[in-house]
């Protein structure tokens, strides 16, 4: 989760919404990082997560990423919740809860529903003080601007 908050400051460099993710191999491995880009890039999908799993599938040559971890400092969306299924990862780790939009407990359960044909093992509440604080500290910044 240390290198998820790097990444997670890492967004505000350029006016994103501070949220970082590491993807892990089954040996716990990083081999894939970045942050929220949608701001930067002009693209609605450029969510940490989803950065990473196209970024590993591509590494990799491979969409199928079964044996990974997503680490998240944030709770997935539905989108990136939905794609972490697609990609097959065994295990979503994250930090502080999204009440707004989360894909993964607060709003939906996407990786357990069990009308969907592969399920993923969450972990919740990782660090989650440090998270808020990150992103506390970014909404702040932005009220006073």
């Amino acid at each position: 989760m240390d290198a998820a908050l790097g990444e997670a400051r890492a967004a505000i460099d350029h006016g994103d919404i501070p949220v970082g993710a590491v993807l892990l191999d089954s040996s716990g491995t990083i081999v894939a990082s970045d942050h929220n880009r949608r701001e930067e890039r002009g693209d609605a999908t450029a969510h940490a997560e989803m950065l990473v799993l196209s970024e590993r599938s591509r590494a990799h040559d491979q969409w199928r990423l079964s044996g990974h971890t997503l680490v998240v400092t944030l709770e997935p969306c539905p989108m990136c919740a939905m794609a972490a299924v697609w990609a097959r990862v065994d295990r979503i780790v994250y930090g502080a809860a999204d009440l707004k939009a989360g894909g993964v407990w607060s709003l939906f359960n996407i990786p357990q529903d069990e009308r969907l044909n592969h399920h993923i093992e969450v972990v919740a509440g990782i660090m989650e003080n440090e998270c808020r604080a990150v992103l506390a500290g970014f909404f702040e910044s932005e009220r006073r601007s």
